[in-house]
């Protein structure tokens, strides 16, 4: 063990003889690693704010979207408005066997205000049963009901900061507010949801799907809708049913003309995971590749080391170092580096984490600046594998000069 300590030992004193040298090679082994630390945690993050939208959702749930017929793209990701959609179809699948509940949804942007202010808030347009089967948190009030939905009663469920910007510290409950100019009641207001998909989710309402149709856009169609099943087991049988009916309703033969999308939150959720999953593996790869190119220079400054300090190396072997003392004291010199770089990689990783932390503040979305401790164990063992694989060369150079030879060369 003392041994090993008195080759690291050297190795720092050496490197500290040449502060520019060794500065500039931790600095670019940090910068790798500094950005696999941000693209894991940012691939971490999105996960969970995306998992954590999806779970709003019972794992017994189906979504049935419109979209563009030939186009596995959803029609609102397109920007084609596809009308096919009806409240019948709605009805149609609330008959199928181990169907429990539907809501149909759509949705529109309005300002809603009252004689205090007004605010630009997205609406939701859903039917009534999405009470039953989302999970919501009020800090007051409730969800409307299906009476109130198929009697186009005019009611409103808000979101935090709409209630925070309208009522302030008042009681919104049973209050007015106007929406494209018409009175409607607040009979519920949602607890803080912060940022998904790059919406503000406190600057919701909640508006019955057949209100929004009917006095706010004007039409007889919906986006889509949510269903869920008696039986979770039997799910995959009753996506087909729902596929079945669609196609029988819109006079579909083909499969590939469906203007519509069915889709398992089971497999909404893996899709989620294979693209996040795919997309944090391409950045990882262009991360190792620039840590590949640092190696390759670690490599070269250590190579340039080995000739400059030749007459060093044959005058120690002269006295009596053996082949594996110079081996380990340059190996030992490369891990220093490399693992300063990852020390360095982590902190600056971890500064860029906090730094997102407080812009999402600023600009509302959700991020957590919390790392997990295997990204910061996973960061610093790679960075001196790293040096550990690229000082071999060097160090076995320098361990099998010949100490006569390499004295004469001075």
């Amino acid at each position: 063990m003392s041994r090993i300590l008195k080759y690291f030992q050297v190795a720092y004193n050496n490197l500290i003889r040449q502060k520019t040298r060794t500065f500039l090679t931790v600095f670019a082994m940090a910068i790798g690693i500094a950005s696999l630390v941000v693209i894991i945690t940012a691939s971490e993050n999105f996960k969970e704010s995306i998992t954590g939208q999806l779970d709003i959702y019972s794992p017994n749930s189906i979504n049935i979207e419109v979209r563009v017929p030939g186009n596995k793209g959803v029609a609102a990701a397109t920007g084609i408005n596809i009308t096919t959609f009806k409240n019948s179809d709605i009805d149609a699948i609330k008959r199928i066997d181990n169907v429990d509940k539907v809501y149909g949804y759509l949705t529109a942007q309005e300002v809603i205000k009252n004689e205090t202010g007004k605010e630009t808030a997205l609406i939701f347009g859903y039917g009534a049963e999405a009470g039953e089967i989302e999970k919501m948190d009020f800090i007051a009030g409730r969800y409307y009901t299906v009476e109130e939905e198929n009697s186009l009663t005019p009611v409103v469920v808000i979101g935090k900061k709409i209630n925070d910007n309208l009522f302030g510290d008042n009681d919104a409950i049973n209050k007015t507010v106007y929406v494209k100019g018409k009175p409607y009641k607040v009979i519920g207001v949602l607890a803080s949801k912060g940022a998904n998909f790059g919406f503000d989710m406190d600057k919701v309402i909640y508006i019955p799907a057949k209100v929004v149709q009917k006095k706010i856009l004007g039409v007889d169609y919906v986006l889509g809708a949510m269903a869920t099943t008696v039986d979770t087991k039997r799910i995959d049988q009753t996506k087909e049913d729902i596929i079945e009916v669609m196609r029988d309703r819109h006079e579909i033969e083909d499969e590939s003309r469906d203007d519509f999308e069915v889709m398992t939150m089971k497999e909404a959720s893996d899709m989620v995971n294979t693209i996040l999953s795919g997309v944090a593996y391409f950045l990882m790869a262009l991360v190792g590749i620039s840590l590949l190119v640092a190696g390759v220079g670690i490599t070269n400054i250590m190579y340039v080391t080995v000739v400059e300090r030749t007459f060093e190396i044959g005058l120690r072997m002269a006295v009596g170092a053996r082949k594996g003392d110079i081996l380990w004291q340059f190996i030992a010199e490369t891990m220093i580096l490399t693992f300063a770089g990852g020390v360095l990689g982590v902190t600056i990783g971890v500064g860029i984490a906090y730094l997102i932390y407080y812009l999402a503040i600023v600009f509302d979305f959700s991020w957590s600046p919390i790392i997990p401790l295997w990204v910061i164990v996973f960061s610093l063992s790679f960075s001196t594998v790293i040096g550990l694989f690229f000082g071999v060369y060097p160090a076995r150079l320098a361990s099998n000069l010949d100490p006569i030879d390499a004295i004469r060369k001075d």
